[in-house]
């Protein structure tokens, strides 16, 4: 699973080692660094040094590397054209209106993304400077980690971290075990046992580990962190060379943590960025989120909004200058240059220059404040208390911030079951063997088997304060550790009915009987993909077993087919109550049998090819003709408010699919428990039941597929033509040979289309449940559904290794926090601690996040427009001479000073709706749904209001210029106070606009707003109160000082803003007076629906109809207490009504 969900680390640093190229397949490493024999030279081998390398950048590639990957960005590399434009052309404006901002943003993402890469170049160093002990010459050495070399043989000591990939060949403890946890891994805290080479565990000295002589053949590094294919050949004077098989269980992993062992030693054998944890290291998958491409589509109408304005504006002037005089006025004289120079030339620097004046409709620093507002947002999540857990003490996890404001438009959500919707605590219910329940105590002979194999086919540990060896004589101090809890619900299962695992003693596991008696039994253990074996000799019984466990679906082929039925009885009514069913079943050995497997065995270990696929044969052969004793069932049950959550999403409008790799039953029984599933809910499924014999499967498929579409599509839209006809809910169960025969119909099949009737059936379920899914599955059904039309926004949630893969499918990842390692939150874009946390994450945050940004982006383009439109008619009142309107000063400070701050805090910390009613009324959640705030519509309102308002600004300066003295002594204003009226009412009127739309007051959008427009009037007063020596033309000085003397411009500034707003201020009343008829409305209608209680209340309880409204407005009409399903209620006065 992990090597289909990772990419190697070299692959995507296009890192290579020396002489990487000459190694192909397997890789000898010589222990120690010591030739196999005296004779032989030993030549040393290149490998990767065991540097850890984490970092994007250098000293000597950050410049290059930084720009390169900025400027492929559309909107920098298009300011920088501009840039180099200004640089080139004669322009109206200065280079640096353009290149100050740009510059900012550069240098701002340039330093955030050093700063990150620095943490990643710190983190590394501190890895790569922590001392270790190599044994050389039967001595130890301290050196850095990354001196350690491929042979060289590492002491670890207690607690401490494996610098790189080990070989385990010795630990302090005699039996040559050692306990690990892998956290930094999987995330797994629990302990996992490990075994040295047989024939190297006692080597416990510095001299005695420095005396072997051997070799280590194994495959090249592959990041899968559960296989491993090797064998180690040891070398003794005057003896034949000793060959033992390497697998998972003898590599001690970079980045586990040994516990409860003093110490080990190990030969490595992958180092640096060979190790598997680094090879693990994936970098997500850049997800664009639904905001990001509506901006794109509304910058593409500006660029072409831009485009048009230039050409409109170089097309009138030559129109304007085909008159003599306007070409060639007696105070402005061509030049020769001027005159000889080609019309078409002219024409293009003409338009060049338009476009350069132009540019500011095109909002740079909005890339900038998205990512700002993107990456400080985001802390909110993980600092939201109520998403704390106190259980494991942590709260949520952003992983990325870049998909805040999906959150917000989430159509279809994917859950696994177990440790999603479930605890993963599991408690032991129940058996039943031979057809037999049982519940209390258990004597017979066969029931005693059934126990011995629950106390020994299983990978738990014991953990006893710090002691995890020896006999355990305080019970009660004991600690079952397993990397599964259905194990560990099972051991103590066998423990209630007298049989209790005492933990392993070298070889042996032990075994108190019900007698009080301690068994030692022999075991090997042998692990396939479905089954866990032990292959024990019974020292009671005096004879070789085989057991097995696994799920039904495994079992069930490999027993005789005469002892399924009964078992299969209780496995079915367990599933259908909704526990975790295991079966067990054992076969006998003869010592024949048992040393033919065991040399079988053998041989295929010591394979360094092909290993798996030799072993399953082997397997095959082992499991034929066993015999089943019995099954147990396990409860895990529901998390807390898991349905609440569920119902609460389902009301917001969202989808719930539950995918799952449990058998169909219990997940069935878990759907109805956690309300996917309602009890008028018609169940359509296409199971492996339902799909009859294997001949006619594909034929039963199609007939099947066909019927569900009539039902669902064909008479579901009769039904929405009538209002009065009840609606039926419609729920989809699927298992995972069935979708396999959907997405992969036989080629001679004349179903072709199987794959779009089953996704609409799909489509028009309200739930889904998909079982018996591979993790492979999972992603396929998340895939199939985000590529329907219209691309609807996937949300996958899980918590285990299985869930990796449809959790990077789907537009938002989500991982559970749980107890099947961290896999999960460490490859999702986020992490909660539990699956209620999500109701608050998407209703509350995501809305919150989506509201932000989108306003944030309309706001900007708005803004913008309103900026520009004035220079755009400034051109058609001065001979389309590209004179600017505005000053240098102010081109460049209008994004980045004047206008930037407040809406960076909006976006924020706005809270249009409070959080508790967010979180309470689900249904809010659908007024944003479809990306409702940056469709075209809300898009075009906003372009008009920034239109309207340009024209005002500008046509009301120019009218108030049509006296041309505005001053008691007869001085006119000139054409820098005009642009300089229009700048002002410009930037007080997008400032109030955004005060006006400012629902959630705090200090700091009251600092920042106000703060904001005083900065503006104490820069202009700054910059027109001095005369700057770096300046050719001093044009605004005294300017806006003598601008504010003119009481007429004070009054034309106060009423130009309020004008512009007036359609602002409208709205917002109009909305009132709406919201206050809507409340009266409201209150009318629960006066009379308690006039009709009243009135109801009196009839006797069986003559009682009790209206309410359910969830998506279904109405339930109640007798007494008998609820009868009826239509849906349109509206609260509907319900009443009726």
């Amino acid at each position: 699973i992990i090597t289909s969900l990772t990419l190697s680390l070299i692959h995507i640093l296009g890192f290579r080692c020396a002489g990487e190229e000459k190694r192909v397949g397997t890789r000898t490493v010589f222990v120690g660094h010591r030739p196999v024999s005296e004779t032989d030279a030993y030549v040393e081998q290149k490998f990767c040094d065991n540097r850890i390398v984490s970092s994007k950048y250098t000293v000597w590639n950050f410049l290059p590397k930084n720009l390169f990957e900025q400027f492929r960005r559309i909107a920098n590399f298009y300011f920088l054209i501009i840039f180099l434009v200004q640089v080139i052309v004669d322009t109206p404006t200065s280079p640096v209106t353009s290149g100050l901002p740009l510059f900012f943003v550069i240098i701002v993402t340039a330093i955030k993304q050093g700063y990150e890469d620095w943490l990643r170049h710190r983190a590394d160093k501190e890895v790569n400077k922590s001392s270790v002990f190599i044994v050389e010459n039967a001595k130890q050495v301290k050196k850095h980690s990354e001196k350690i070399k491929v042979g060289d043989i590492v002491e670890v000591k207690a607690d401490e971290t494996f610098p790189c990939d080990l070989i385990f060949l010795a630990s302090s403890n005699d039996d040559g075990i050692c306990y690990v946890t892998t956290a930094s891994l999987d995330g797994e805290s629990n302990f996992k046992t490990h075994y040295a080479v047989r024939d190297t565990t006692g080597l416990q000295t510095d001299d005695d580990i420095d005396s072997l002589t051997a070799t280590i053949e194994c495959e090249q590094p592959q990041p899968d962190l559960y296989k491993f294919v090797g064998r180690i050949n040891i070398y003794r004077s005057n003896q034949e060379p000793v060959a033992r098989s390497l697998g998972p269980e003898n590599l001690l992993l970079k980045g586990s943590t040994l516990k409860n062992t003093k110490k080990i030693y190990g030969v490595a054998v992958y180092t640096g960025m060979e190790t598997k944890m680094a090879l693990n290291y994936q970098g997500k998958s850049q997800k664009r989120s639904a905001v990001e491409k509506s901006i794109n589509a509304f910058l593409v109408v500006y660029l072409c909004i831009l485009v048009s304005k230039a050409t409109v504006c170089t097309t009138l002037k030559y129109i304007w200058q085909s008159n003599p005089f306007n070409d060639e006025p007696w105070y402005n004289q061509k030049t020769i240059k001027e005159r000889d120079t080609f019309k078409i030339l002219r024409m293009f620097t003409d338009f060049l220059s338009f476009m350069v004046l132009f540019n500011f409709i095109i909002p740079v620093s909005m890339y900038v404040t998205v990512e700002m507002q993107k990456f400080l947002g985001s802390f909110f999540i993980a600092w939201d208390k109520e998403m704390y857990d106190e259980e494991i003490k942590e709260g949520a996890l952003v992983n990325t911030s870049d998909l805040n404001e999906e959150l917000g438009q989430v159509e279809y959500v994917f859950t696994d079951k177990t440790g999603t919707l479930t605890e993963n605590s599991m408690k032991f219910i129940e058996c039943c063997i031979d057809g037999h329940k049982y519940k209390d105590g258990i004597s017979e002979c066969r029931e005693e088997l059934f126990l011995r194999a629950l106390c020994l086919c299983h990978t738990v540990q014991i953990k006893g304060g710090d002691n995890v060896d020896g006999l355990r004589v305080n019970q009660e101090c004991w600690t079952y550790i397993s990397s599964s809890p259905d194990e560990i619900a099972l051991v103590k299962g066998a423990k209630k009915y007298g049989f209790t695992f005492l933990g392993h003693e070298a070889d042996y596991m032990k075994v108190q009987n019900q007698k009080n008696e301690i068994e030692k039994q022999r075991s090997l253990n042998l692990t396939t993909h479905f089954e866990c074996f032990n292959l024990l000799f019974n020292s009671v019984l005096g004879k070789f077993l085989l057991f097995c466990k696994g799920a039904d679906s495994s079992i069930f082929p490999r027993v005789q087919q005469d002892e399924i039925q009964q078992t299969k009885v209780h496995v079915e009514r367990n599933a259908m109550d909704g526990y975790r069913t295991l079966c067990v079943a054992f076969k006998e050995l003869t010592q024949e049998d048992y040393k033919k497997i065991n040399d079988q065995l053998s041989e295929a270990k010591m394979a360094l090819q092909d290993r798996e696929e030799k072993m399953a044969r082997i397997f095959d052969d082992i499991e034929a003709d066993m015999h089943l004793i019995g099954a147990t069932a396990v409860e895990d049950r529901l998390q807390e408010h898991a349905a609440e959550t569920i119902e609460a999403l389902q009301t917001a409008g969202m989808k719930v699919w539950v995918l799952t790799g449990d058998k169909m039953e219990t997940a069935k029984s878990t759907c109805y428990a956690s309300r996917l599933f309602q009890t008028n809910t018609e169940l359509l499924e296409l199971t492996t039941k339902t799909m009859g014999d294997s001949d006619r499967k594909e034929e039963r498929l199609h007939e099947l597929l066909l019927e569900y579409h009539k039902n669902t599509c064909t008479l579901r839209h009769a039904h929405s033509r009538m209002s009065w006809t009840v609606s039926q809910e419609y729920g989809l169960i699927i298992d995972g040979s069935t979708l396999s025969l959907i997405l992969n119909p036989s080629q001679d099949s004349s179903s072709s289309n199987y794959k779009s009737i089953f996704l609409q059936i799909c489509l028009k379920c309200t739930s889904v449940l998909c079982c018996r899914m591979a993790p492979l599955q999972k992603a396929q059904i998340v895939r199939m559904v985000k590529n329907t039309k219209g691309n609807p926004i996937t949300l996958s949630i899980g918590d285990g290794a299985n869930d990796v893969s449809m959790i990077l499918e789907a537009h938002v990842g989500i991982g559970i926090k749980g107890k099947e390692g961290r896999q999960a939150a460490r490859n999702s874009d986020y992490a909660v601690p539990k699956f209620k946390h999500l109701r608050k994450l998407l209703l509350a945050h995501g809305h919150l996040y989506y509201v932000r940004i989108a306003h944030l982006v309309q706001y900007f383009f708005y803004k913008n427009l309103c900026f520009i439109l004035p220079q755009f008619l400034y051109q058609f009142f001065c001979g389309f001479s590209q004179q600017p309107l505005y000053d240098a000063a102010y081109l460049t400070m209008y994004n980045i000073c004047f206008t930037s701050l407040p809406i960076l805090a909006y976006s924020l910390l706005e809270q249009h709706i409070n959080i508790e009613t967010l979180t309470s009324d689900p249904r809010l959640y659908m007024k944003i749904s479809d990306n409702a705030m940056l469709q075209w519509k809300p898009f075009l309102y906003w372009t008009f209001l920034g239109s309207f308002e340009g024209l005002v600004f500008f046509f009301g300066v120019y009218f108030l210029f049509q006296n041309s003295s505005l001053e008691h002594n007869g001085k006119v204003f000139g054409n820098w106070t005009f642009g300089t009226i229009v700048f002002t009412v410009l930037v007080f009127t997008v400032t109030l606009k955004l005060a006006l739309d400012t629902r959630f007051w705090t200090w700091m959008n009251h600092f920042v707003i106000w703060g904001s427009l005083a900065f503006y009037v104490f820069f202009s007063f700054f910059w027109g109160g001095i005369i700057w020596p770096f300046l050719k033309q001093q044009r605004m000085y005294f300017v806006f000082a003598h601008m504010v003397t003119s009481v007429s411009t004070w009054l034309a500034i106060v009423l130009l803003i309020f004008i512009s707003l007036s359609p602002e201020i409208l709205l917002v009343v109009f909305k009132n007076a709406k919201r206050k008829n809507h409340q009266v409305r409201n209150e009318r209608i629960y006066h009379n629906a308690s006039l009709l209680w009243r009135g109801a209340s009196r009839l006797p309880a069986s003559h009682r109809v009790i209206p309410s409204c359910t969830k998506k407005g279904q109405k339930v009409l109640t007798r007494g207490t008998a609820p009868i399903r009826g239509s849906r209620c349109i509206s609260s006065a509907f319900s009443v009504s009726l």
